[in-house]
C-alpha cells in the first residue's frame, strides 16, 4: 500500500543528504518534491500546500535537535505532520448503548457489505461481542444474499425481511429482534448508489433518525482518491457521521484519500480494509501509517498480529521440544500456519522496517509457503519427526511426491537445520540478549 507515495517521498527527502545544516534553499528544494509527491498521490492541492508550508516553518525554526542530521530531522518533521494530517490520535469505536447500533453508509461498490461482515467478525473475536448484521439494502437482492453468505462464513446472525421495501421498518424491527435474542451490537448495512443523490440521502437520514446509532461510519473505496474525499464531504454534510472506513487500501499505491479525508471532513479514519478475507481489517493508527508511508515499517502492529495467533500452551510444548532437540517438520508446519493467519505476506513484509524498500519490485505471493508445505507433506511421519534420517533416496522420493527438485528439498533441509540451531540458541543466553535489545527499542 502507498508504494508510489513512499518511493517519491523517499527520493524527495534524499535531497537533504550531505548538507551540514538546514537552510531555506535546501528546505525549499526538498519540500517542492514532497508537495509534488503528495499531489501525485491525489492529495488535494490546498492540503499539500498547507502541509509543506507547516513543515517548512518548523524546519527553519528548528533549534533543539541540532545533533541530528538535516535529512533525519526532515523525516521526523514530515512524519509528525503526516500523523497529524491523518488524525493524530487513534480513534476508537463507540460501543455504548444496549445494544450498540452501528450504521454503515457509502456508495455502491465501496465494499460496505463486505466491511459490515469484517466489522462483525472483528467485534465478535476481538471484543467478545454478539453482533447482529441487518440487511437494509432493499434495492439490490444480491446485497441481502451477500450479507447472509458473509454471516454464515463468520457465524454471525443476519436479520432481513423478505418483501419489505421499507429500510426504516427493517432497521427498527432488527433492533427489537436484537434485544430479544441477546445481541449487544447491531450493524445496519444500508443501500448504496452509483452517485450521491437526494433520494439516497433522504432515505439514510430517515434510517439514522429512527435508530439513533452510537456510530455512523462512512465506508469509502480508497482507490477512488480525491473523489472519495468529495463523496465523504457530501455524506458528512447530511449525516454528520462519526468516522471513516477506508476499504481496498491494500490495492491503493497512492494514498491520497487516507491523507486528505480527515482534513476535509474533520472526522477520524477508524478502520481500514486490507484484503479480501474476513479478518483483513485493522484499526487505523495515524502514527503507524505515517511510519509505513515513510518506509519505517510498523513493528508494533506486526507484534500485535503475532500475539493474536500466539497460543501459550502450544508455545510451552514447543519450548520443551526445542530444549530436547525434538523440533521436527510437523512443528515447523504449525508455525507456518500461524504466520499465514497473520495476514497477507506483502502486508506483513511492509511492517518490517526497510523490508519494503529492500524487496521493491519483488512479487510477494500469499502462496509463498506452498512449495515448502508440499515438500513436508510428501515426507513420512518418521521423516517429519526425525529429519536426520532423510538420505539421498528419500530426498528423490520426496522431490517427486511434491513436484519439486532434489535441490529444493536440500535447500529446505538446510534452512530447517539452521533455524533449529537458532531456536536452540534462543533457549539460552541468546534469547535473553535479544529480549533485552527489543525492550530497549520500545
Amino acid at each position: 500500500m502507498f508504494d508510489n507515495l513512499s518511493d517519491k517521498l523517499d527520493k524527495a527527502l534524499h535531497v537533504l543528504k550531505g548538507h551540514g545544516s538546514i537552510t531555506e534553499v535546501n528546505v525549499a528544494e526538498t519540500l517542492k518534491e514532497v508537495r509534488r509527491a503528495l499531489l501525485d498521490a491525489d492529495v488535494n492541492f490546498k492540503i499539500a500546500k498547507e502541509f509543506t508550508n507547516t513543515v517548512k516553518e518548523k524546519a527553519l525554526g528548528q533549534d533543539v535537535l541540532t545533533t541530528l542530521q538535516p535529512g533525519q530531522l526532515m523525516v521526523k518533521l514530515v512524519k509528525d505532520e503526516l500523523t497529524e494530517l491523518m488524525g493524530g490520535e487513534t480513534a476508537g469505536i463507540n460501543l455504548s448503548g444496549s445494544p450498540s447500533i452501528i450504521l454503515m453508509s457509502g456508495l455502491q461498490g465501496s465494499g460496505k457489505t463486505t466491511f459490515s461482515g469484517k466489522l462483525a467478525n472483528y467485534l465478535k473475536t476481538k471484543k467478545t461481542k454478539k453482533p447482529l448484521l441487518v440487511a437494509c439494502d432493499v434495492y439490490r437482492p444480491a446485497a441481502i444474499n451477500q450479507l447472509h453468505v458473509v454471516g454464515d462464513q463468520i457465524k454471525v446472525d443476519v436479520y432481513s425481511e423478505e418483501g419489505n421495501m421499507n429500510p426504516v421498518e427493517i432497521a427498527t424491527n432488527a433492533i427489537a429482534h436484537a434485544k430479544q435474542n441477546g445481541h449487544n451490537v447491531v450493524i445496519v448495512d444500508t443501500a448504496g448508489r452509483l452517485a450521491v443523490d437526494e433520494e439516497m440521502m433522504n432515505e439514510i437520514s430517515n434510517v439514522h433518525k429512527a435508530i439513533n446509532p452510537q456510530e455512523t461510519l462512512f465506508v469509502v473505496d480508497s482507490m477512488t482518491g480525491q473523489d472519495a474525499v468529495n463523496t465523504a464531504k457530501a455524506f458528512n454534510d447530511r449525516l454528520n457521521f462519526e468516522g471513516v472506513v477506508l476499504t481496498k487500501l491494500d490495492g491503493d499505491t497512492r494514498g491520497g484519500a487516507a491523507i486528505s479525508i480527515k482534513s476535509v471532513v474533520d472526522k477520524p479514519i477508524k478502520f481500514i480494509g486490507t484484503g479480501e478475507k474476513m479478518d483483513a481489517i485493522d484499526v487505523f493508527h495515524p502514527a503507524r501509517m505515517a511510519d509505513r508511508i515513510l518506509g519505517m515499517g510498523d513493528v508494533v502492529s506486526l507484534v500485535e498480529r503475532a500475539q493474536e495467533q500466539f497460543d501459550e500452551e502450544e508455545a510451552r510444548k514447543l519450548q520443551k521440544k526445542i530444549a530436547k532437540n525434538q523440533f521436527g517438520f510437523d512443528d515447523f508446519i504449525k508455525q507456518i500456519q500461524q504466520v499465514k493467519k497473520m495476514g497477507s505476506m506483502k502486508d506483513l513484509v511492509g511492517m518490517i522496517p526497510g523490508a519494503g524498500k529492500a524487496l521493491k519490485g519483488v512479487d510477494i505471493d500469499d502462496d509463498a509457503f506452498k512449495g515448502i508445505e508440499a515438500i513436508i507433506h510428501s515426507m513420512t511421519p518418521q521423516e517429519r519427526t526425525e529429519p536426520a534420517i532423510i538420505n539421498g533416496s528419500r530426498k528423490k522420493r520426496i522431490a517427486k511426491g511434491s513436484g519439486t527438485s532434489v535441490q529444493e528439498v536440500n535447500q529446505l533441509l538446510k534452512q530447517f537445520n539452521q533455524m533449529s540451531k537458532m531456536m536452540k540458541m534462543m533457549q539460552g543466553g541468546g534469547g535473553r540478549k535479544m529480549m533485552q535489545m527489543m525492550n530497549k527499542m520500545r
